[in-house]
């Protein structure tokens, strides 16, 4: 696509510059003075933005350039028309000629040049309904130059020339009134286009031309004696008079250029042109924020290529695919912004992870600042259901799997579906992975079947039976091998390293050996040669280690630590040093003993047991080049993008499982940064009992993708049967029967439901819900296709509606029911007993000395509360003390109870790093808790939202709920509810004098880097756009609400 060519405003320029000509615009549509002031002149691009003035400082006329200053020109003005009046015999077009040629070196080129929309503006109004003197006139013909004198005005001109518009307006009318068919020039008309006027003067007095009226004859006349130079002297001061807007003519004209190029590019993507605007159809301002805000300077050909597809120009749906790293993500936003701006629709994006969602809540919240729309998080116990309906801005929803579930289902059953213009899911291939797979193909689902102008683009890296996702997400298919940066694939067995390369007969091909001298303790502590392959590339560039466990990496970051030279201590030694201290607030005087030997040698461990604070901490390090290696786990590449010049395998297992070839090429994609390095490199330590193994996993084809649907059973088939009756989608067997054969699973039933037909999965399902008493109906048993309605229980729409799993509802609804007989509030512990997940207990191990230990900590009412839920003290007595336990108690409630326990002593401690020790639990064990319980407790306030009878819990639920989901001191909390500001951030920001979300919201960047500790630039503009976009849309809502009570009902009686 070829590059907008920018034009820039300048105070002044040399003469040379100004006598530049330039072809005549196409005519712009514009609507107000300031668009039609500043349109773009050359056709195709638009102007840069202006800079930026102190708007106190200008003169009355800014930078425009005066008429009244240039004696020159007036005299010229003044000479001309005496000699006009004198030259009766010259017929008109000859003093057309005159008037051109006396003309043109006077005017300045600038009013040529500048702004050219105005000009076709006003053009058009002279056309529609201007009354003319003539209806031909000679000078017409060179539009350049009788149009050009002002192109470029300010805006008092233009409200003067509008004011001018609705006297000659009065007149047109008072002419038509009296039946006269001649036509006269308006005042206006003069002043746009002086020279016309006089250029047809000759011409218009001629007897064929001459009006009979005797009042239009004497118009005539004035007009003719009338001086040209009074009359431009007359405008001019006119301008003076007339009211300046009082805005920021630089601003006005920054908007006026956004507001017209989204005009622009939404009319030509609604005529499905291939050449839609300067960049694929957005303002240019979209491509110089993708410049200031990413450092994107140009698109790959395959983004060019895969954005002007014919499939996306025609709103198919799309799948992408390209290995990681090849910029899928940029595309994905350029289509997202076409949707909000051009075709002015919401845009739901479905990420995998709560990290991933926060991360792009904070990277799209500066666009929505300058572009005008607002970003909405909807993760863990954020978001809200149904999302507030807009009457301007547009939103953007960023949400995990299970929000984004919870979002459509509300969009459905209030009947906005329609107002979605597109879904993008990151990872389609997660499609196929467990629980969190059969949610998302229930989303798809539900979308595909009940909205038909909802289009669904999909991307990932690793997908292979891709026909049969087409076939169910009825998309084309674009894919693409380009990766940035080359991607060299080892492995390495003993000390030889050998490329990957299908060409051979094993499939690797000897590279070198590794030259490394290793003593005999060495090679005892590193008989895999870890430390000779990162001491290959670190200090100079970066390494990372994939470790089958969370303990392992640990292990891994000590080892190579204590045999690294000690010169690898002094490479950014301050910024470490930094580094322990901030990881040292963080954990209030305790930081990790691993990290505080590992880090002064630029290694750190990540993984799940470290808190969200830390591992945003050592993320940014790693990003800035203060950590060199990081040992991790498999999740990270799955999350945040931290690319590496080298990634080692540490071994072909994920946990105890082997490695799947999907895992792999993540794995491995993740080397090679672009820009940076030349190349990546993967190595995959391999033991020669793995050798065919590895063989088989390198060079096999990635996994297929599989529904869920029959292996998840409450969180695959039975929740979406539910939810179809819940949401009126499917009412009737054979409604259902339809609706399932457009799922994933209907397309792959031949392969997943050998035993029995979908048809009698789906029977089966049905009369499981009705025996839970979720549904009400009756299932024929001879007709499957049975017309008898199913309805929902008042049970089975709160289980929905508060996406609680089918595994748990009954007891959930036994134990709230309980809980009314004697809710002990003297403190909290009862209702955190409540918005324990149930899904953790089973992972929950207690260690039954600290559970006597905190049982006898409790007041009596606490204990009352641990009678009523069924923990006797004796029985935890007993386990403490190993004695044999003769009473019969339910292990889920005890574990369940133990984890209470964790519950309250963080929410009462507000620190991660004590309760843990307390508890002897991992860092990340209590974080992953916490998120859990808060994320259950919002699920858990929208099942009673449901429920009359629970009422009573309603109000308790939405302050714990925001308790458990900030877990801070009460003063931190608006603070914290910015995208990107964790605990750790909101102590500083609150110290520095940052105390609401006002404040952050208008904070300077650069001041909150000179008082915040270890803040980059980067980070403040992101948490500044962040707290902007958050107040906004408060805002906004707020607004919404207000509008929405003051709207007259259209049905008052006695109105009609």
């Amino acid at each position: 696509m070829a590059e907008p060519r920018l034009a820039v405003r300048r105070k002044s320029r040399s003469s040379s510059e100004r006598k530049r000509s330039r072809a005549p615009a196409q005519p712009v549509a514009a609507s107000s003075p300031v668009a039609r002031k500043r349109a773009s002149p050359g056709g195709e691009g638009a102007p840069a933005e202006a800079p930026c003035s102190n708007d106190s400082e200008e003169d009355l006329f800014g930078d425009y350039d005066s008429f009244y200053g240039n004696d020159s020109l007036i005299a010229q003005v003044d000479d001309t028309e005496h000699k006009y009046l004198q030259g009766k015999d010259v017929d008109g077009t000859a003093a057309g000629e005159i008037v051109l040629g006396n003309l043109q070196p006077g005017v300045h080129q600038k009013e040529q040049d500048n702004f050219s929309a105005s000009r076709n503006v006003l053009k058009g109004d002279r056309e529609e309904g201007a009354c003319q003197v003539c209806d031909s006139d000679p000078a017409g013909g060179n539009p350049e130059l009788t149009e050009s004198a002002l192109d470029d005005l300010p805006s008092s001109q233009l409200l003067y020339f509008e004011k001018m518009d609705e006297l000659s307006a009065v007149s047109r009318t008072s002419a038509l009134s009296k039946g006269r068919d001649e036509r006269v020039n308006s005042f206006s008309d003069k002043i746009r286009d002086p020279l016309t006027f006089y250029a047809g003067a000759e011409h218009r007095n001629r007897p064929e031309h001459r009006p009979t009226d005797s009042s239009s004859h004497s118009k005539c006349v004035l007009f003719k004696s009338e001086s040209l130079k009074d009359h431009l002297k007359s405008a001019m001061t006119g301008n003076a008079r007339a009211q300046t807007l009082q805005v920021s003519k630089t601003k006005q004209l920054q908007e006026a250029v956004l507001s017209e190029e989204i005009f622009v590019a939404r009319k030509a993507i609604e005529s499905s042109s291939l050449d839609r605007g300067p960049f694929y159809g957005l303002p240019s301002k979209v491509k110089d924020l993708f410049r200031q805000l990413r450092g994107i300077e140009t698109l790959y050909e395959w983004q060019h290529d895969c954005l002007m597809l014919e499939s996306l120009q025609q709103r198919k749906n799309l799948i992408y695919s390209l290995p990681t790293g090849g910029g899928k993500t940029l595309v994905a936003e350029i289509i997202i912004l076409q949707e909000l701006l051009c075709r002015q629709k919401d845009v739901l994006v479905i990420l995998p992870y709560v990290a991933i969602v926060q991360e792009k809540v904070r990277g799209l919240s500066s666009f929505g600042i300058e572009l005008g729309f607002l970003v909405e998080e909807y993760a863990g116990s954020k978001g809200r259901f149904p999302p507030i309906k807009r009457r301007v801005k547009k939103s953007l929803y960023i949400a995990t799997i299970e929000k984004g579930h919870a979002l459509v289902n509300s969009l459905i059953e209030t009947e906005r579906i329609d107002d979605l213009g597109l879904v993008v899911v990151d990872e389609l291939h997660m499609l196929g992975e467990g629980s969190r797979g059969a949610v998302l193909e229930i989303t798809l689902a539900k979308i595909l079947y009940t909205s038909k102008k909802t289009q669904i683009i999909g991307m990932s890296a690793t997908l292979n039976n891709v026909g049969d996702l087409q076939k169910f997400l009825q998309a084309e298919y674009y894919a693409n091998n380009f990766r940035p940066v080359e991607l060299k694939e080892y492995i390495k067995i003993r000390d030889t390293i050998y490329a990957v390369d299908s060409k051979t007969e094993n499939g690797f091909a000897f590279s070198r050996l590794l030259n490394f001298k290793y003593s005999s303790n060495l090679e005892k502590a590193d008989p895999d040669h870890i430390i000779a392959l990162v001491t290959e590339v670190i200090p100079k560039y970066s390494c990372l280690i994939f470790c089958p466990t969370k303990k392992n990496c640990e292990n891994v970051a000590s080892m190579v630590c204590k045999y690294l030279k000690k010169e690898f201590r002094v490479h950014k030694e301050k910024e470490k040093e930094d580094l322990i201290k901030n990881l040292k607030s963080i954990g209030n005087g305790t930081v990790c003993p691993v990290l505080k030997q590992t880090i002064p040698f630029g290694i750190a461990y990540h993984h799940s047991g470290l808190t969200n604070d830390e591992r945003k901490s050592i993320e940014e390090a790693y990003s800035a080049g203060v950590l060199c290696v990081l040992a991790c786990t498999a999740t990270l590449a799955a999350g945040v993008n931290l690319p590496a010049r080298r990634v080692i395998l540490r071994a072909p297992y994920v946990g105890n499982d082997f490695l799947k070839k999907n895992q792999y090429k993540q794995m491995a994609g993740r080397a090679g940064r672009a820009g940076i390095d030349s190349a990546g490199e993967s190595i995959l330590i391999v033991q020669e009992k793995d050798k065919h193994l590895v063989q088989d996993l390198v060079h096999s084809p990635l996994e297929n993708c599989y529904s869920n649907l029959l292996q998840e059973l409450t969180k695959g088939i039975q929740s979406l049967l539910l939810s179809l009756v819940g949401l009126k989608i499917a009412v009737t067997h054979e409604e259902v029967d339809n609706f399932m054969c457009c799922t994933l699973l209907g397309v792959q039933q031949q392969l997943l439901s050998k035993e029995k037909s979908l048809s009698e999965i789906i029977k089966d399902g049905l009369e499981n819900l009705i025996e839970k008493g979720l549904l009400k109906g009756r299932i024929s048993e001879k007709d499957h296709n049975s017309k008898s309605t199913l309805t929902i229980t008042p049970l089975g729409k709160a289980t929905y509606k508060g996406s609680i799993d089918l595994a748990y509802c009954n007891i959930l609804y036994r134990d709230l029911k309980k809980g009314l007989e004697g809710l002990v509030l003297e403190s909290n512990l009862h209702l955190l007993y409540l918005s324990t997940p149930y899904d953790m207990t089973s992972t929950c191990s207690p260690d039954w000395m600290i559970y006597l230990r905190q049982f006898n900590q409790l007041s009596a009412a606490e204990q009352k509360v641990a009678d009523i839920v069924g923990v006797p003290e004796s029985f935890i007595t007993k386990k403490a003390s190993g004695q044999a336990i003769r009473k019969n108690v339910d292990d889920a409630v005890v574990n369940r109870f133990y984890l209470t326990f964790v519950l309250y002593a963080l929410l009462k401690e507000t620190n991660i790093w004590s309760v843990s020790e307390k508890f002897n639990l991992s860092r990340g064990y209590v974080q992953n808790l916490i998120s859990s319980a808060a994320s259950f407790a919002s699920c858990l306030l929208h099942f009673c939202e449901e429920l009359e009878e629970f009422w009573v819990y309603k109000a308790l639920l939405i302050e714990l709920t925001k308790q458990l989901t900030y877990c801070v001191k009460t003063e931190l909390i608006p603070l914290m509810e910015v995208a990107g500001v964790l605990e750790a951030r909101a102590k500083q920001l609150y110290n520095a004098g940052y105390k609401t979300l006002a404040h952050l919201a208008n904070a300077n960047p650069e001041t909150l880097v000179r008082m915040i500790e270890h803040l980059s630039r980067r980070q403040a503009k992101q948490i500044v756009s962040s707290a902007k976009m958050l107040l906004s849309e408060k805002a906004e809502a707020l607004q919404e609400e207000v509008e929405e009570l003051l709207k007259v009902p259209t049905d008052i009686p006695g109105t009609h």
